[in-house]
């Protein structure tokens, strides 16, 4: 299994498709057994979910995340997990024992003025 995580250096980010960087954690009986970080390709509608897919992710972790990108993870079968914040590998960690469950926060507006989902 591999789980993805949008941030900015080791902390998730609250929009997805601007993150700086994509952490991935390669998991192996249910623990982390691999991380690499790589550098965000660049942000283009339905691009990001079909780039994390040929990567082989089978999860999402991010803060907010636009409804397109929420429909194209479902449609290739991608956990989507929004509303997470803090560092990257404790989120993939808290997933890991069921902990991290996704609140749903998407995305309505593209200015980047934390305008997304249930943002307090």
């Amino acid at each position: 299994m591999k789980i993805a995580a949008a941030c900015e250096g080791n902390r998730v980010t609250e929009h997805f498709g601007h993150c700086q960087n994509f952490i991935i954690f390669d998991v192996e009986n249910n623990k982390i057994a691999g991380i690499k970080s790589i550098p965000n390709p660049g942000h283009k509608p339905g691009f990001l979910p079909n780039y994390l897919n040929g990567l082989g992710v089978n999860v999402i972790i991010s803060g907010g995340m636009g409804g397109g990108a929420i429909g194209i993870f479902n449609e290739l079968n991608i956990e989507v997990i929004t509303g997470a914040s803090g560092d990257a590998k404790a989120a993939a960690e808290m997933y890991l024992v069921g902990k991290l469950k996704s609140t749903g926060s998407i995305c309505h507006e593209h200015q980047h003025k934390n305008e997304c989902g249930d943002n307090k």
